[in-house]
């Protein structure tokens, strides 16, 4: 594979190559993996040779290095110079700063400023969107290498030369031998000692014949650094940035490497007119000089670099070409000064020479391949010098190797820059520094190496022999084309026992034996070797080279991790599917995720249906190449999340997985801040490095984005009319879900506890991803986007929530306390129902289940609070025109006219809902005053008069009305009324089917109902939790929806679904006919029931004669049977909930939803409008007192302490007494005692028998406590007022 020589060639400076010259300079130089001679038998017919370069590791990591530092120049420029485009509104552009500042003046970034942005915006997601549209590459240097001043200088006595043969241009003829180029590191001893080295240089405009010589001096050249202004050295930054390790960092930035060469070169040249030629050699000299080794000096300029010397040889049109030396010669100095240059650390054995090398063009003028270099993972480390590489590690070529000195010298070689062993898995320590505050691809790019294509030295061996072209064609890379649980186990051994895994922060960092599973009885594959001899390093280089290519070439491409993760009857179970990235994410992390990302960038191509002609959208989206189906798609994105849940430290305790997911979702790192428990601060930190890890999230974010795009693609399938009806598909998300639903079934041998911690890993992990993403993505405001990352992670956790009862979730795992501690919770309520969400936007209040019930609760309250504030204001407004209207002097100066204006006005005008109640009439009263009351007064504060006809005397401040709501209430709910029944057992409430009173009876009660919960009372009530499901518009299907309030029949029908026919047939044992049955009017009616959904309850009639609804009773009606069982139960439980009752519970509905606004009850759970209608009936005394607050008494005086120490004695019903009579409820209001008003006050001193009685403020929460000579009494007093407790009054 080589650049062809018909293609045009950019003239642009350092980048503009095109992508085919630098994939086929990266084909020629990097090093080609293959399986090793001592692979086992069983792994060979899974490997395939790889012709495309893009899938070949080594060559996709340089050519992304290299894309990454062509992107950083654009931004550097952007920023620093501009597009001059007057209408360019991007930001980072110097151009839009300099239109936005005017007149005012403006300070232009300095180049290691301007780079330093430039990395960080390089490292974004989607780094292009933020390059300025009209900005164009240029190809000038940077400002940073103006003030570099070079001068040659010669040791003296020492003059070296090196005579240099030119080589005719590649044609098809001369093109067919060329020879392996060797490049190497030139040791510092030896360029000073002057040694010599043939060092032979391309000239496209050489003759054909290879035979002149040209004699050229090497003369090494001293670089200064001019002085710019006066230098502050009392700045930090300026002390920072002006050293020359910053300043390293913009000089040797691709295009300023060319730049830096040709100034060299022509440094060296008018320094070499002023060396006088020596002498002719003798024949014998020339050949003995041209057969010099590889490793001596030869003609090359240093310039001293991060990590290493650059070495630049300025010949001809190879002027540019650098590589990276091992030694120091120059240093750089400031006004002439010379500074000491530190030499690197480096690893004692010498570097590999690899054996590529790069075919240029014939053309005029040769191209000039400035390309990332090819980094070899580790091996300068781990394997030392690569000279002993194994003969298997090479490339495909078109030309026969020649290993004796041959006369013309082999293109260009691609060269790197000295890396650590860091930088050998993650590609460099600068790139993982960066990609810690970059969310890009960038993150796994490697190192921002400065590498440039550079001329490669000649291989000196004696006595060698061409190889046949055709056994070179025949030779490709090689890899696994797919995985199974023996490939992975066994590649991840063979890293780690070589200990050639990557570095990395997971835990455990390795995978004990203990913890590796195998399948069935099957043996574990093994390399063919000897274990007494100790493992050659050349092999174990091989092995590397083969793992990292393998798990690339399958991670990366879907179809492949589709086919390593399926088997014949599907998908993989999940705990299998864990296990195998398990073992890949403790041998090579890295590379797992940005595979594993790679491949899901085809998930972003529209289904097959959006592509055809005939949908709407063909246009839009043409041919989008291969699309998967949504089955297929969620296949893949399991395996994805089973990575980043691999990720995650191994925890084998359920609870303590908890208690670290409760932790962060407050977005804390370390236990504190409420949380009930205090995880191990080791594994929290742990579990921190998981969830930080750049690529790991770059992983979560894109796999979270896919979910809203395939929902979007589901979307345009729905409405697309062109399209027939099969064309949708099932939803993603549900079919991902049902991939990660516990398993019965596991390729691998788990135990019961090992499989029962992975059922409540797998959830509890991937909410905790989405977690993450979210608060990374969040922005500080309510409204979030609808798509993207933080869309998705909403879809995501809103799917799990409708599935957590097979997830083995509660409401508690979904609940992320970290935005609601952060949000108002008052603006943000009302805002919410003005809110109409989009796709593109939606509120985090459309998705309710993130908020703790005590957060809801909050919101809930505050929007009706701005109701009744807004209804209260708009009345106190149109009062105050009113009166300006009918007074004195106005314009209505009439008497009666006034009057009846007013009189006409009042009820618009009144700024309270004000009812006035007898007790003996409690509900007749009350109904009367609600019936036909506008929607905006019931919108209005309720304030009520209690029994003032009668004398009683009050100021409601929430105890009158509280009094108000139980009378009305219990009289309401009365049985002998024949509106409700309640259970003997449970006291639990329900419609009474059939029932004589009118529909508008059982509306009133729904807004009285209403009335209490808008003005945030409870009420001494009790209905099951089926009500409140039909209330928030969920249904009740389910026999746990209905245990609360008929425990026996719940327990009945679950017998009857749990029946094992083998002890005897349904029908013999239960004896059931498909029929329901119920009391009306003390006749029992049947009825048989259908799965229609469009049959109806009888009513009884009130005319009298009428027939009894018990002649309609079934005689034929089906058997129960076992096939029949389930069905029978579900019509059965809709039958007892909805048919039966619906004229009753729809008036009820009605009379509910009067005051409650319809969006604020979607914040609501069943449990929790529970606790707001009904509150808590068990009260905690403990709690109670420390809510207490005392006036005139000391907490530790003798009769507080009595007082508490005989409620402590109380029973129940007691305790609801004591509360009822100082708070008007004998209910706790949801969010506990916390927020009740108890307030104990002191009430004189009793002397003698006859003192007095305790009593209380109902309506401030104050109970008025004498002090009584002994507990005895305390006793005898406090039952007797709590026994007798009616009325109000003014004490």
């Amino acid at each position: 594979m080589t650049i062809e020589s018909g293609r045009p060639v950019h003239s642009g400076r350092g980048y503009n190559l095109a992508e085919d010259d630098v994939l086929a300079a990266l084909w020629e130089t990097a090093p080609f993996p293959k399986l090793p001679c001592d692979a086992p038998a069983e792994i060979r017919e899974l490997v395939v040779e790889i012709e495309n370069p893009k899938r070949v590791y080594t060559v996709h990591r340089a050519y992304r290095r290299h894309g990454l530092q062509i992107l950083i120049d654009q931004f550097v420029h952007q920023l620093r110079y501009g597009c001059g485009n007057s209408s360019c509104s991007t930001t980072t552009c110097f151009t839009y700063r300099k239109r936005i500042a005017g007149k005012s003046p403006i300070r232009r970034y300095n180049p290691n400023s301007a780079r330093t942005l430039a990395v960080y915006l390089a490292s974004q997601d989607n780094p292009r969107s933020r390059l300025c549209p009209y900005h164009r590459p240029s190809g000038v240097p940077s400002d940073a290498i103006l003030p570099l001043h070079f001068t040659p200088k010669n040791p003296p006595n020492q003059p070296t030369r090196e005579r240099t043969k030119t080589r005719p241009s590649l044609s098809k003829e001369s093109s067919d031998i060329a020879e392996p180029p060797i490049t190497g590191r030139v040791p510092i001893d030896r360029e000073r000692e002057g040694h010599q080295k043939n060092n032979t240089i391309p000239t496209p405009n050489a003759p054909e014949v290879a035979s002149d010589i040209i004699e050229v001096s090497s003369i090494p050249v001293e670089i200064t650094e001019r002085p710019i202004g006066k230098k502050d050295y009392r700045s930090f930054a300026a002390a920072v940035f002006g050293t020359v390790a910053f300043k390293m960092v913009e000089w040797l930035a691709p295009k300023n490497i060319e730049a830096l060469s040709e100034k060299m070169a022509t440094s060296q040249s008018s320094a070499q007119s002023s060396v006088k030629p020596p002498a002719s050699l003798s024949s014998e000299e020339e050949d003995a000089q041209t057969s010099m080794p590889h490793d001596a000096s030869r003609d090359t300029t240093y310039v001293q670099g991060p990590g290493g010397l650059y070495s630049s040889s300025g010949q001809g049109h190879f002027s540019t070409v650098a590589t990276v030396t091992n030694a120091s010669e120059l240093s750089f100095s400031a006004a002439g000064d010379r500074l000491p240059v530190e030499p690197p650390v480096r690893s004692p054995q010498p570097r590999r020479k690899s054996s590529a090398k790069i075919r240029t063009s014939s053309s005029s003028q040769a191209p000039k391949v400035l390309v990332e270099p090819v980094i070899e993972s580790a091996d300068d480390f781990i394997f030392g010098s690569p000279d002993k590489m194994p003969k298997g590690i090479g490339r495909p070529s078109s030309t026969l190797r020649c290993s004796s000195p041959p006369c013309s010298e082999a293109p260009s070689e691609i060269k790197a820059e000295g890396e650590t062993t860091e930088q050998a898995h993650s590609d460099s320590t600068e790139d993982e520094n960066m990609s810690r505050t970059g969310r890009d691809e960038a993150a796994s790019l490697g190192p921002l190496n400065n590498g440039l294509v550079s001329p490669p030295a000649k291989e000196s061996q004696a006595g060698a022999d061409l190889e046949p072209a055709s056994e070179l064609e025949d030779y490709f890379p090689q890899s696994l084309s797919r995985f199974n649980l023996e490939a992975v186990n066994f590649l991840c051994d063979v890293l780690q026992d070589d200990a050639t895994a990557e570095r990395h922060m997971l835990e455990p960092p390795i995978v004990e034996k203990t913890l590796q599973r195998r399948r069935g009885r099957r043996r574990p594959w093994k390399r063919r070797r000897n274990d007494d001899l100790p493992y050659p390093q050349d092999l174990k280089y091989e092995w590397k080279l083969f793992a990292e290519q393998s798990i690339f070439n399958v991670l990366s491409d879907p179809q492949a991790v589709l086919e390593s993760f399926t088997t014949r009857d599907g998908a993989v179970d999940s705990q299998t599917i864990w296990y195998c990235m398990f073992r890949l994410t403790r041998a090579a992390p890295r590379l797992v995720f940005d595979s594993l990302w790679l491949a899901l960038a085809s998930l972003f191509a529209p289904p097959k249906s959006l592509q055809s002609p005939q949908s709407s959208t063909a246009k839009v989206f043409g041919t989008a190449g291969k699309s998967f189906s949504n089955a297929e798609t969620a296949a893949l994105m399991s395996i994805c999340f089973h990575a980043l849940i691999a990720a995650a430290p191994l925890v084998t305790d359920s609870r303590l997985l908890l208690d670290i997911s409760r932790m962060r979702s407050r977005g804390l790192s370390l236990s504190g801040g409420g949380v009930s428990s205090t995880p191990p601060t080791l594994l929290c930190l742990q579990y921190e490095d998981a969830f930080t890890d750049d690529l790991a999230l770059r992983l979560a974010r894109r796999l979270l984005m896919v979910i809203s795009t395939r929902r979007c693609f589901d979307e345009l399938l729905k409405l697309d009319l062109g399209l027939p009806e099969n064309a949708s598909e099932p939803d993603v998300l549900e079919i991902l879900l049902a991939l990660i639903e516990p398993s019965m079934v596991s390729l691998v041998r788990f135990t019961k506890s090992e499989r029962g911690v992975h059922e409540k890993r797998v959830p509890i992990l991937l909410l905790d991803w989405a977690r993450t993403v979210m608060i990374q993505e969040w922005t500080g405001k309510p409204e979030v986007p609808g798509d993207g990352p933080f869309g998705g992670a909403l879809m995501l956790m809103a799917a799990m929530y409708r599935r957590r009862q097979s997830l083995l979730l509660g409401d508690v795992h979904f609940r992320s306390e970290f935005f609601g501690d952060r949000l108002d919770s008052v603006d943000m309520a009302v805002s919410w129902l003005s809110f109409d969400s989009t796709r593109q936007k939606v509120h985090l209040l459309d998705y309710p289940f993130i908020f703790n019930p005590a957060s809801l609760v909050t919101y809930f309250r505050a929007i009706n609070l701005s109701m009744m504030s807004r209804s209260h204001e708009e009345a106190s407004s149109l009062q105050l025109r009113i009166r300006m209207i009918t007074e004195q002097g106005s314009l209505v100066t009439d008497l009666h006219q006034r009057t009846a204006l007013e009189e006409l006005l009042r009820t618009p005008a009144s700024k309270y809902l004000i009812l006035h109640i007898r007790r003996e009439e409690v509900l007749a009263d009350a109904f009367d005053q609600l019936w036909r009351r506008e929607e905006r007064e019931l919108m209005r504060p309720l304030k009520v008069h209690l029994g003032e006809d009668s004398g009683e005397e009050g100021f409601d401040s929430g105890g009158v009305q509280q009094e108000f709501f139980r009378m009305a209430i219990a009289e309401a709910l009365n049985p002998d009324n024949g509106a409700f029944t309640v259970d003997e057992r449970t006291r639990m409430t329900w419609f009474q089917p059939g029932s004589l009173q009118p529909e508008w009876r059982f509306e009133l009660m729904g807004l009285l109902v209403s009335l209490a919960v808008y003005n945030g009372l409870t009420l001494p009530i009790t209905f099951p939790k089926a009500l409140y499901q039909k209330l928030l518009g969920e249904p009740v299907t389910e026999l746990h929806h209905i245990a609360d309030g008929w425990p026996e029949l719940a327990n009945g029908l679950t017998n009857l679904l749990e029946w094992n026919e083998n002890d005897g047939t349904v029908e013999d044992v239960f004896v059931l006919t498909y029929e329901f049955s119920t009391s009306m009017l003390g006749q029992p009616v049947s009825r048989r029931m259908d799965s229609s959904h469009e049959e109806s309850w009888p009513q009884p009639s009130p005319r009298p004669g009428a027939e009894p609804l018990s002649l309609g009773n079934p005689t034929d009606a089906p058997p129960v049977t076992g096939d029949n069982r389930n069905a029978y139960v579900s019509d059965y439980i809709r039958y007892l909930t909805d048919v039966s009752v619906a004229p009753q519970y729809e008036a009820f509905a009605r009379g509910f939803r009067a005051c409650l606004h319809p969006k604020s009850l979607t914040l609501l759970t069943p449990s929790l409008l529970q606790s707001l209608v009904e509150g808590t009936q068990e009260i905690d005394v403990s709690e109670l007192r420390r809510a207490t607050r005392y006036v005139g008494w000391d907490a530790n005086h003798h009769t507080v302490r009595d007082f508490w120490s005989v409620v402590k004695k109380y029973d129940d019903r007691m305790r609801r007494k004591l509360l009822e009579f100082v708070t008007a409820s004998d209910r706790v209001p949801v969010g506990g005692v916390s927020n009740i008003q108890f307030v104990v006050q002191k009430n004189g001193e009793e002397e003698g028998e006859g003192g007095h009685l305790p009593t209380a403020y109902t309506c401030y929460g104050t109970l008025l406590l004498p002090e009584y000579r002994d507990k005895e009494v305390l006793r005898e007093r406090l039952a007797m007022a709590l026994e007798n407790a009616q009325g109000f009054g003014f004490a």
